[in-house]
């Protein structure tokens, strides 16, 4: 009689393995973030762009967020393709507020500068999907 595996083992891990390796259950798992409003409404701008508001959100919490809140209006696409381009407007204006607002306790100082750094970081992924590549030789 064999002893069944404990709690936090799992059947794969009680048997013996050949070669080694364990073998592959060929399960893929797939994560996805869920984004509110607010995080889903951070425009997709162009690298410079983004690095000038992660810039003044830095310095002048919140700044760089309602400059952003512009390029929206400029055409700037966002993870809230189902809203209105004024509705996505006045949320980026809200979380600007938001963050001026709260820098008083270094609450909003801190969100913004890791607002400032999701722009970033949206740049990059938006510069790599958008740029052609380069011409063969």
């Amino acid at each position: 009689m064999e002893p069944s595996p404990k709690d936090g083992e799992s059947a794969a891990a009680a048997e013996p393995s050949r070669g080694g390796t364990a073998p592959s259950s060929g399960v893929v798992v797939q994560v996805r973030e869920k984004k509110g409003p607010l995080r889903a409404a951070i425009p997709y701008m162009p690298f410079p762009v983004a690095v000038i508001c992660l810039f003044l959100n830095t310095f002048v919490p919140g700044l760089g967020t309602f400059v952003s809140a512009f390029t929206v209006l400029c055409g700037a696409r966002t993870d809230l393709p189902d809203r209105h381009m004024c509705c996505v407007f006045w949320l980026n204006i809200a979380a600007a507020l938001i963050q001026i607002l709260t820098a008083i306790v270094m609450v909003g100082w801190i969100m913004s500068i890791f607002w400032g750094m999701d722009m970033v970081i949206l740049a990059s992924k938006y510069s790599v999907l958008v740029l052609p590549a380069p011409p063969l030789r």
